[in-house]
């Protein structure tokens, strides 16, 4: 399968490192409008460099294109893959906008190819567990959940020409980092029905355009109250704190452990991943685990999971939490 890698910056060595692990499977070229990066991943993989993304397209037919490029990018260039005949594995968020969940999810059904979403802590083990007991029944139903995203971005973080720009990013901590948290809340526990939140800019005023620090009240399917906690103000990247209260015991998941607490005993269910990541460990050790996933949907034929309409879910509540802090009011996510 012939592949193409859109955007060469920090995240795309996650989808390299992936890519090259797998077999059945040639970057076939990589784009990036900034010719040294392009040239210095084509010299590391053998691959064609291209500095235009449609030049790409029209030239490469690639099978699949993987997009790793800012923010305001991926859907326009998603729907441009669909359309020239290309399945698509996108980064989050998959859309900036309503009109643009809508537009994915509609060329994704109209071509009729894959498209997957990067939520890659939904591949966590200990992630994967607490589903499994979740859906059991074992401990009873969800009666609510917290969840904490503690870590730091300093000015060198938005030194580049996108980060922190409202017109670029499209929003700070919620859209970028945590995110993932959003969708494993509504992955774990429910859909989310209807929010509101609060974002501020706590340590970076006047130097970026965007927010730092967030907490939203999220009203779930059932009647389930969940709040989130998000800041890149902290001194320090912490792993992601996640509790889920069930009827009778509750779920820790701190980073890639996850514990069950009963009868006020402990018990540890899921120890540290195995070393073996890509990316900083923070962000969870899942990369290669979608990816290969999303690989074998396309072979096998299988739907993947979390596709155009999965993942526009999580955009989908991040941008009613902007609505929602904007208008100072509950909202309803649609």
């Amino acid at each position: 399968m012939r592949v193409a890698v859109v955007g060469c910056g920090n995240v795309s060595g996650n989808h390299f490192s992936a890519l090259e692990s797998m077999q059945n499977v040639e970057i076939a070229a990589v784009v990036d409008i900034k010719k040294e990066r392009a040239d210095e991943k084509a010299a590391q993989t053998g691959a064609k460099a291209y500095y235009d993304y449609e030049q790409m397209l029209l030239a490469e037919k690639p099978d699949c294109v993987h997009i790793a490029t800012p923010h305001y990018l991926h859907t326009p260039m998603a729907i441009k893959a669909l359309e020239s005949g290309a399945n698509v594995f996108l980064e989050k968020p998959c859309s900036v906008s309503p009109d643009e969940i809508n537009a994915l999810s509609q060329a994704q059904s109209k071509t009729g190819k894959q498209v997957g979403i990067c939520f890659q802590n939904r591949y966590n083990k200990c992630v994967r567990r607490a589903k499994e007991i979740i859906d059991s029944g074992e401990y009873g139903k969800i009666e609510a959940a917290r969840a904490f995203v503690t870590w730091s971005r300093g000015m060198e973080y938005y030194s580049d020409d996108w980060h922190g720009t409202a017109d670029k990013e499209c929003g700070g901590v919620l859209i970028n980092q945590a995110i993932h948290t959003v969708d494993l809340m509504q992955y774990l526990c429910g859909r989310c029905t209807a929010l509101e939140a609060h974002v501020s800019n706590d340590h970076l005023k006047g130097q970026i355009d965007v927010e730092d620090t967030a907490s939203v009240r999220m009203e779930l399917e059932g009647g389930i109250i969940a709040m989130l906690y998000a800041t890149t103000a902290f001194s320090v990247n912490i792993e992601v704190f996640i509790e889920i209260f069930l009827e009778n015991a509750v779920l820790r998941l701190e980073g890639e452990k996850l514990t069950l607490i009963k009868d006020d005993s402990s018990e540890l269910l899921v120890d540290r991943a195995d070393k073996e990541f890509v990316g900083k460990d923070y962000w969870g050790h899942g990369h290669k685990a979608i990816i290969k996933d999303f690989y074998d949907c396309l072979e096998m034929g299988r739907k993947f999971p979390i596709d155009a309409v999965e993942g526009g879910r999580a955009a989908a509540i991040v941008l009613a939490s902007y609505a929602s802090s904007a208008k100072n009011e509950r909202v309803e996510v649609k």
